[in-house]
């Protein structure tokens, strides 16, 4: 029993479908206690949102605690049930749309957008409770008995998309690595007017050679970094000499700079113009740095020994290649790092040593049954 005790918020009155809705200004600190979570399971035919993802609340909260100075949340979106009044404020028209929204303690909240982002919210007050006095904009329904919130949920995540990782690393100014692909994109002879983005993949016909994210995840094999370890100016400095001097031993990649071949073309006849091999790349040249720091330049020389081309399916038939098309899949990403670390000369590891005998044994198995 609520005792006549209502919940106020300042909040703007909007229609949509002709029916009003509201927006109001949330403390954080009352989040927790006006958006209850219940742990019961339900059947999903009479939920009004999907599960909470648990795993995915503790990097949100991350997020939040890291970035106390320059965070930012979209709006949560929550129905409520139970009878709510608005109250216009006086601007001398008698019409306003702002005012205050007023919602009885015993009404029913129900969060259709955004339940990872309030129990994120949650856990980072437990360790930073100053942080309860900020706001987050919540974006109020009226639903009586809840008849319209599933389908509101539905029509809130039918049209969402996520950025694509391009697009990600584009706009990510946090993250060291991110930093490192987009300077190398537009300063690497191999990458500059080269590089989708936006795009996780490049279509047949683009003069793209390379994605942002493939770039950022070759890099990060070849440096041995992962998302937000810094990297310093030497390291930096490193990761674009390493491909601008592999540019050099590979005469497809200068044909592609000089215009001479299509982009289009190097994707179509050669496995060095696709994402998975960049990665392998990457992989390669980190245990090159790491073996020969000082003559790494000259042992890249090997390379010229190679034949690139998708016709050679003897030597990349299960490495870049899977059933005669390019593959990304984790095992042609080792499969191709294995190679390429063989013919620079370098030791394979105990894990890459087990991973090269079973392709030999598949490809012997495979022979036999021909």
């Amino acid at each position: 029993m609520s005792y006549g005790y209502t919940y106020t918020f300042p909040a703007l009155r909007g229609i949509q479908a002709g029916r009003e809705y509201y927006v109001a200004m949330c403390p954080l600190k009352l989040l927790p206690r006006i958006f209850l979570f219940d742990e019961a399971p339900v059947p999903p035919e009479l939920r009004a949102q999907r599960t909470l993802n648990r795993a995915r609340v503790p990097e949100i909260a991350r997020y939040i605690l890291e970035n106390q100075h320059d965070y930012a949340f979209s709006a949560i979106t929550a129905a409520i049930d139970g009878e709510a009044s608005f109250e216009p404020a006086d601007m001398g028209d008698g019409t306003s749309d702002v005012g205050r929204l007023t919602v009885p303690m015993s009404a029913r909240f129900v969060i259709n957008d955004g339940q990872h982002r309030r129990a994120a919210i949650e856990k980072a007050l437990e360790e930073c409770p100053e942080l309860g006095d900020e706001t987050i904009a919540v974006v109020f329904y009226l639903d009586e008995d809840l008849r319209r919130s599933q389908q509101l949920f539905a029509d809130l995540n039918k049209h969402a998309m996520r950025p694509t990782k391009s697009l990600g690393i584009l706009y990510d100014r946090r993250d060291p690595l991110a930093g490192l692909a987009r300077h190398l994109a537009r300063n690497a002879n191999l990458f500059k007017g080269f590089t989708e983005t936006e795009k996780t993949s490049i279509s047949n016909r683009s003069t793209k050679l390379f994605t942002l994210s493939a770039i950022y995840q070759a890099t990060g094999a070849l440096l041995g970094k992962s998302k937000k370890d810094s990297i310093n100016d030497a390291e930096k400095e490193l990761a674009l000499r390493f491909w601008d001097e592999l540019v050099e031993v590979i005469p497809e990649w200068q044909l592609a700079i000089k215009r001479e071949v299509s982009s289009a073309e190097l994707r179509q006849d050669y496995v060095h113009a696709h994402a998975v091999t960049l990665h392998a790349l990457g992989i390669a040249g980190h245990a090159l740095l790491e073996a020969h720091p000082d003559g790494w330049p000259q042992r890249l020389q090997h390379l010229r020994q190679i034949d690139w081309s998708r016709s050679n399916v003897e030597v990349w038939e299960g490495r870049a290649m899977s059933g005669g098309q390019m593959s990304k899949a984790r095992r042609n990403v080792q499969a191709t790092a294995i190679f390429l670390k063989r013919t620079l000369g370098l030791i394979l590891t105990p894990a890459e040593q087990q991973a090269k005998a079973r392709l030999v044994s598949i490809k012997h198995e495979s022979a036999s049954a021909t």
